[in-house]
């Protein structure tokens, strides 16, 4: 397992894509979330609204880039051939899969809290009428917001890698994953009974998973914060599922 992680490793940090997409996440989640923020009017009162889901509006965002960076770890090695010679140095390719999803995950949690950290503190800079508490990690709702936000983008990596081995196509896997982030909240708004639109909104993995960035009116949340991530979770554990037992199974 070591020399495959260094392997991973080595591939994640020489190629020039991964390293950009991150950055771009990064930027793109910073960026889209000062925006968010610079448009809301406060006064002495407070700027009313959950001022910490705003603050981590870029999210939306980020994650699509975090879940081009994850299908392009294994599809860009299926596009140029590399997967063959991926599993000729780690024959055992339940650890090339692991060794994948390992790397992956240290990447995106590292560029995943920075930019939410920095997304946090462009919401301070932009709002400065908010008081000590408001943004701060000190206070509880703000911090497992903060927490599971990382958390969430993590999820869709892991989401986007396990579909991308599944499909083994980058246009393929990132179409089918975006599709399935963004697309289904939409058609969540346009169904008209109020019962099967809360259903899309709970089984959805960004509409549930997002809901952990909620720090107030938590009872008119399709599912509690936790719980909703709990499902962005399952999608993930699903995929990786998915992907693994047909990376095992079908010729490379």
């Amino acid at each position: 397992m070591r020399r495959a992680l260094h392997a991973e490793w080595t591939k994640m940090r020489t190629v020039a894509g991964p390293l950009w997409l991150l950055l771009g996440a990064v930027a793109a989640t910073v960026a889209l979330s000062a925006v968010a923020t610079s448009v809301v009017h406060c006064s002495a009162g407070g700027c009313g609204g959950d001022t910490t889901r705003l603050a981590l509006t870029g999210s939306y965002l980020g994650q699509a880039l975090v879940a081009m960076l994850a299908v392009l770890i294994i599809s860009g090695e299926y596009s140029t051939g590399m997967i063959r010679t991926t599993l000729t140095a780690v024959p055992r390719r339940a650890t090339v899969f692991a060794a994948k999803a390992i790397t992956l995950t240290g990447v995106v949690a590292v560029g995943g809290t920075l930019a939410v950290l920095g997304s946090v503190l462009a919401g301070r800079l932009v709002l400065p009428d908010l008081g000590d508490q408001a943004l701060s990690l000190a206070d509880g709702p703000t911090l497992r917001a903060v927490f599971g936000t990382v958390l969430y983008l993590i999820l869709i990596g892991l989401l986007s890698f396990g579909v991308a081995t599944a499909v083994r196509d980058s246009a393929t896997g990132i179409g089918g994953v975006l599709g399935l982030l963004y697309i289904l909240p939409i058609v969540s708004q346009t169904v008209g009974d109020p019962d099967w639109q809360r259903l899309l909104q709970q089984v959805g993995p960004m509409s549930a998973g997002l809901a952990v960035q909620a720090t107030t009116d938590l009872g008119g949340l399709p599912l509690s914060p936790w719980a909703g991530l709990g499902v962005t979770a399952g999608w993930a554990a699903a995929a990786l599922t998915a992907g693994g037992l047909l990376l095992r199974t079908r010729d490379a």
